[in-house]
């Protein structure tokens, strides 16, 4: 059904997207609402004063190969995202308090396993974790203590709060929280959700710290338990252990302009298998006996933004830089880092952002010399890399409206995988977005 929905959805976007132009965005003050939907007749600013705010949104990526892979294809995957957020406090006088809920439903077709390019990081980000529904927000935050102390618990997703960045661009390199990127085994970013709880201490507006425990179980990364109880609340069995990331954070403003500047650890209870050594602590390839098992798994992360030109709020650049590293005896990709400008304002338009990003993910020596073990034993041939794949991405983010973009956007993908034995690949994009 997935693969069929994708080609409905794709027209539809484009009829929308085409009317608004058409009318000039004048029509019940479309132009200035970020909504495409407007305010319903005014019933959205009730309901907002009573504390009840609404989120349905539509997103979709196309994508096209040149070069690389095995094809030539396009690709298209999406998602529709309805949520609310409840302020308690202001609805029924519960001070500090505010709940959330979302559910996401992503459909369509991945281009790097279509066409066969190898690459680690996905040239449409928007895809995975099962296309499918998924309860992707179920929790209540409180606030203590003037807002210095915030306890948030539920069914969430670790990326919202822990290493949070955008997903502006299209390639998985530059978008969403990094470590996810590396150990998505155990780091479950949007729109998978996850048991667990936050505690967030800021002393002052400017800095925090932050502590957070989450349940580990594959089943929440299995995709086909996610298409049979994706939106279900239950607590699978199964569950191996904790997530526990610890950040810091600084925001600062700089010449009056904003900045987030962070760094963490994390540390995972469950047991990891070695990629190399067996129980003996011999090469694991070569004997043919169980991975050796370690009793943690664990890395570190730095993130990096500075808007450096411009006005707070206004037209100007944010550079950023984010570097993640896992340990080397169980992640199979160790580390990747990303650098990055956005630009909000050009040609005059402030609703339009133009971004340029170059980044590396780094594939584990250790696994590529295992599998190449393995072969040698079993006559094998199996393409693994042990080097970087490198990504780069231009994009120009047009908003006719507010609550529409069209950002088309140009992806060169070096050494997919990690290893040259994989063709280049260049990839043309386009990823758009509608607020209801």
């Amino acid at each position: 059904m997935a693969g069929k929905r994708q080609f409905c959805i794709a027209p539809v976007l484009g009829a929308i997207i085409m009317a608004v132009c058409a009318t000039g965005a004048q029509a019940d003050g479309i132009g200035d609402s970020p909504y495409l939907l407007g305010d319903w007749g005014g019933l959205r600013t009730q309901l907002a004063e009573k504390g009840v705010t609404f989120n349905f949104g539509y997103g979709g990526e196309a994508a096209h190969n040149f070069s690389g892979g095995t094809r030539r294809l396009t690709r298209y995957t999406d998602q529709w995202v309805i949520g609310t957020t409840v302020d308690l406090d202001t609805l029924w006088g519960w001070k500090g308090a505010s709940f959330q809920l979302t559910v996401t439903d992503r459909n369509g077709r991945n281009l790097g396993d279509d066409a066969e390019i190898g690459n680690n990081m996905l040239l449409q980000e928007v895809y995975g974790r099962g296309q499918t529904w998924h309860l992707t927000q179920f929790w209540l935050d409180q606030k203590l203590f003037d807002d210095r102390l915030a306890i948030k618990a539920g069914r969430v997703t670790v990326g919202e709060d822990f290493f949070s960045f955008s997903c502006d661009f299209q390639n998985l390199t530059f978008c969403g929280s990094q470590p996810g990127n590396l150990v998505g085994d155990y780091w479950v970013n949007w729109p998978t959700s996850q048991w667990g709880a936050r505690v967030k201490f800021s002393p002052t507006p400017e800095v925090y710290g932050q502590v957070g425990v989450y349940q580990v179980n594959p089943k929440y990364v299995d995709d086909s338990y996610a298409r049979h109880h994706g939106l279900s609340l239950d607590n699978p069995s199964g569950t191996t252990g904790a997530l526990v990331p610890l950040e810091f954070g600084w925001l600062p403003r700089i010449a009056e302009r904003p900045g987030a500047y962070k760094v963490g650890v994390w540390y995972n209870t469950s047991q990891g298998k070695d990629l190399y050594e067996d129980v003996q602590g011999q090469p694991m390839g070569e004997t043919g006996q169980p991975a050796r098992t370690h009793d943690g798994q664990y890395g570190v992360y730095l993130s990096l933004q500075q808007q450096v030109t411009g006005a707070a709020g206004g037209r100007g650049a944010t550079v950023f830089f984010n570097f993640s590293q896992a340990d080397r005896a169980t992640a199979r990709v160790d580390h990747q880092w990303s650098l990055g400008v956005q630009y909000k304002g050009p040609f005059d338009r402030l609703q339009d952002t133009i971004g340029f990003a170059v980044g590396a993910t780094h594939n584990n020596g250790r696994y590529a010399d295992y599998v190449r073990q393995v072969d040698a034993r079993t006559g094998g041939q199996t393409i693994v890399g042990d080097g970087y794949e490198y990504a780069s991405e231009l994009y120009y983010r047009w908003s006719p409206v507010r609550s529409v973009y069209v950002q088309p956007n140009l992806q060169y993908v070096m050494h997919p995988g990690g290893t040259s034995q994989n063709h280049d690949a260049f990839i043309v994009g386009v990823k758009t977005g509608i607020a209801f």
